[in-house]
């Protein structure tokens, strides 16, 4: 069994439901609290052991490479005030020489084309890949639970969280079959199926690590809805060869592709952190007495 040394992070999408924020700035670098959103999928590579990452990127997206290194004008002026919390905090967070590669996606195809972009990169050895939209939230990064998984199974893995049953159709479902550790062996993939038809209500939660195998897959796949190339209809025939196994999340994943996700996890991280829960959870409590005088006013 092969280690999982190298992840891709798929950046090069547009961001429309983002707009006007993202007119001039890639989604991946809006910030949760005080870190960009891609930063939180690069600490989790890394926390689960990766050590080389490919970010997969498209036009106006420069800025991510640039964020990935060094400032020194930036450094210096820190330096030259003494504000070494905040050097030490960005020296933290810098990949070290030679971590991460930077593949340009020409146009937008779907996600399974952008994976398909880093095949070279990743050369015939099995991979990890995490979707930056969502941010993982918990004891643990929801990569280094896959990873896990990994570890035990081989094949490839998906991790997985549970949705209401009713909420279906907005994702891709998972068949549960034998129990395999702290996972199950996936029997089926569905994607966005009715409540009437899923099969579970466990649905992909954007972390995989996934076996070479898929490249070639991906490069003949046809294209699936929204006239793309689409990375689950792939998976569906891996799964004709290779077994597959789910990972349940023991955490929570927020969707900050959405507003709505975005703010969620926003409140969740500032909740969090010692040097902020207590203003914080005092600011939303007025914010709700506010909201119920003004209900009750009405």
């Amino acid at each position: 069994m092969q280690k999982v040394r190298k992840a891709v992070i798929p950046v090069a999408g547009l961001g429309t439901r983002f707009l006007p924020a993202t007119k001039s700035m890639p989604k991946e670098m809006l910030p949760v609290v005080d870190k960009p959103v891609v930063q939180y999928a690069v600490d989790e590579a890394f926390e689960a052991g990766i050590e080389h990452i490919v970010f997969v990127t498209g036009r106006n997206k420069a800025v991510i490479e640039d964020y990935f290194d060094l400032h020194p004008e930036l450094i210096g002026t820190l330096e030259q005030t003494g504000k070494k919390a905040q050097l030490e905090s960005l020296e933290s967070l810098l990949p070290m020489a030679g971590a991460t590669s930077f593949i340009r996606q020409q146009s937008p195809q779907g996600l399974g084309h952008a994976v398909w972009c880093a095949r070279d990169v990743i050369g015939n050895e099995p991979f990890a890949l995490l979707l930056p939209d969502m941010v993982s939230f918990g004891a643990r990064g929801c990569l280094a639970e896959t990873v896990d998984l990994y570890q035990r199974t081989g094949g490839n893995v998906i991790a997985v969280e549970r949705c209401d049953p009713s909420e279906t159709s907005k994702y891709g479902i998972v068949g549960r079959g034998d129990e395999v550790g702290s996972g199950f062996k996936v029997t089926e993939m569905v994607e966005k199926p009715a409540p009437a038809n899923a099969p579970s209500n466990f649905y992909i939660n954007g972390r995989y690590v996934l076996q070479p195998e898929i490249f070639a897959l991906l490069g003949n796949q046809q294209r699936g809805a929204g006239n793309e190339i689409q990375l689950t209809d792939a998976m569906v025939r891996l799964a004709q060869s290779q077994p597959f196994y789910a990972q349940p999340f023991d955490g929570r994943m927020f969707d900050c592709g959405s507003k709505e996700g975005f703010i969620e996890a926003t409140i969740a991280f500032a909740l969090a952190r010692d040097d902020m829960k207590g203003p914080v959870f005092e600011m939303l409590q007025e914010f709700v007495r506010s909201h119920e005088r003004r209900e009750v006013a009405a």
